[in-house]
């Protein structure tokens, strides 16, 4: 039992490793194991860079890690937010975050027209939504799950019919092409810029979620037993909420709205590890890597042009949350 858990980590280690490498040889330039090894030894040793070593180096290999990290994010996210709110039906936007980034990204995309910009303003109102959520849910102390829920809803909904605004008044032939495809989810912008950029929030997120992985086992017993166990649950529900807002705006700023990863990926998870969230997590970040550089290496060769992630994912999403439903009944755990 013991060499087959060992097998298993060790897997969940090195599988997002491998996805990324495997990123290398996939796309619609068709580059063999030879080239890719030119294109590493043309990296390595200074030489000039010719279009093998350009498309590993600058366009496949940045998609990747990106893709890894947004992918973990969003996984590790989901996990943890459905473990504090003890409802499996919960994912990684539930308190508003992906609302209010789409709706910051319009506005940027409207009045600046510039991409840094259009990461901050993503960034920074992802992070304004979970904050007005949770002044809501903190109303009533003697309901905060229910009160938290009924905050993300409100909120998601203020800023969906804000963005609708922003679009309504975007020029229909340059911004809201852009804003609609933002909306949808793509890689195509990443870049080691934009890697930098997301990697501090997503970083300090799933570490803290990291360090925090026994208490929200504790937290989804119920307040009482969390009390009991001496957890001060405000603030531990505090710094999960923080942490998951940091790691999911961090990477929703950077990709665009992607749905499904959060509800069907610590789903998976559970699968092979079970309801302890000290296993969950990790594992859901493995899996979360590795399901969106899968993704993205999907939509960028099954067809001529690039599909959206949001669309293979709720393709795929879609049905495993219609099981979901049909196995717990709307309920929770």
């Amino acid at each position: 039992m013991k060499f087959k858990r060992i097998i298993l980590a060790l897997a969940l280690v090195f599988a997002p490793f491998a996805c990324i490498v495997l990123s290398a040889f996939l796309g619609r330039y068709p580059l063999s194991p030879v080239e890719i090894f030119h294109a590493i030894v043309n990296r390595l040793s200074g030489v000039a860079p010719d279009v093998g070593t350009n498309i590993v180096w600058e366009i496949r290999l940045p998609r990747a890690i990106l893709g890894s990290m947004v992918g973990a994010s969003l996984a590790v996210s989901g996990a943890a937010l459905q473990g504090l709110f003890r409802n499996p039906l919960v994912s990684s936007g539930m308190l508003g975050v992906s609302a209010g980034a789409g709706f910051g990204a319009a506005l940027a995309i409207v009045l600046f027209h510039n991409t840094f910009m259009i990461y901050l303003f993503a960034f920074l109102f992802g992070i304004l939504a979970v904050a007005l959520s949770y002044m809501i849910g903190r109303i009533y102390d003697t309901a905060p799950v229910i009160m938290l829920v009924l905050g993300g809803v409100i909120v998601s909904s203020i800023f969906s019919a804000l963005l609708s605004l922003i679009k309504y008044i975007a020029d229909p032939y340059v911004e809201l092409p852009s804003i609609v495809f933002w909306l949808m989810g793509s890689l195509s912008s990443a870049s080691y810029k934009s890697i930098l950029i997301s990697s501090i929030p997503v970083f300090i997120g799933l570490a803290g979620l990291m360090l925090m992985r026994w208490r929200i086992n504790v937290l989804s017993m119920g307040d009482r037993e969390a009390r009991s166990m001496g957890l001060n649950i405000n603030l531990d529900r505090a710094v999960v909420i923080i942490c998951t807002t940091l790691a999911t705006a961090g990477a929703v700023c950077v990709s665009g709205i992607i749905g499904w990863v959060g509800l069907v990926i610590p789903h998976m998870g559970r699968i092979i590890a079970g309801n302890d969230n000290r296993i969950l997590i990790p594992v859901s970040m493995s899996l979360g890597a590795c399901f969106l550089v899968i993704i993205d290496n999907l939509g960028r060769i099954i067809t001529g042009g690039e599909i959206p992630l949001s669309i293979l994912t709720a393709i795929i999403g879609g049905p495993f949350f219609v099981y979901l439903l049909k196995k717990t009944k709307g309920g929770g755990w």
